[in-house]
């Protein structure tokens, strides 16, 4: 078997889970033109616990209701310049987190970002998808479907 064979496919959405901040699904948009991936945060709070940099923000994680809310806290990693597909530049906040993805789990770099107006909640950048993927734009869905 080759080793293309052997990579799995990852349709141009997909479920997801993010573990570490209680986010059990939310729908994903795989993006391989994006370098980078983004959560939808509906606020961000900057806090230090013991020296440390920290952040509180809020995710929407269904992109039908603003109702359901989780709260979630990370360790910031970074701060990037990000620029999205039309050209604008904006300082986001990084944090690092555990993506599920089917049955296969790792960990990511994630950018924090208003993206209400946005289809989806998660951008899936190319440098988050692990190694063993490959993305078909032709599918949905393809690790398993789950109702929102």
């Amino acid at each position: 078997m080759s080793t293309v064979q052997k990579l799995k496919i990852l349709g141009w959405r997909e479920w997801v889970s993010l573990p570490d901040l209680d986010v059990h699904r939310i729908k994903c948009k795989v993006d391989t033109g994006a370098r980078s991936s983004a959560l939808h945060t509906y606020f961000i709070e900057r806090f230090h616990d013991k020296g440390a940099p920290r952040v509180r923000f809020g995710v929407h994680p269904k992109q039908s209701s603003s109702e359901f809310k989780i709260i979630c806290e990370a360790d910031v990693l970074d701060e990037w310049d990000v620029t999205d597909s039309g050209g604008h530049r904006e300082r986001r906040i990084a944090i690092s987190t555990t993506l599920e993805v089917g049955p296969d789990a790792w960990p990511i770099e994630i950018t924090l970002a208003d993206r209400d107006s946005m289809k989806f909640r998660m951008l899936l950048g190319r440098s988050a998808i692990g190694g063993g993927y490959l993305v078909n734009p032709a599918i949905s869905f393809n690790l398993g479907k789950i109702r929102d």
